[in-house]
């Protein structure tokens, strides 16, 4: 009796650790997730910011060329 009450101690024991591992694990892997959407969205950033610094450093050679 007291054997079998020992296994399924055991086996609750193994349980519960193994739970707190996929917990873990999944955990681990929502932060890389985020970690690579919050790059994605950075270098999003960045190239908007290129695209619209270049459009207004020709703004003043469009002027200049402008004939009426």
């Amino acid at each position: 009796m007291l054997r079998l009450l020992q296994t399924k101690i055991l086996i609750a024991i193994l349980a519960a650790l193994g739970i707190l591992a996929g917990a873990a694990i999944y955990q681990r892997y929502e932060a890389h997730k985020a970690a690579v959407q919050l790059e994605q969205f950075r270098r999003q950033v960045e190239q908007n910011k290129k695209q619209h610094n270049s459009a207004a450093s020709n703004e003043g050679n469009t002027w200049r060329s402008y004939v009426p």
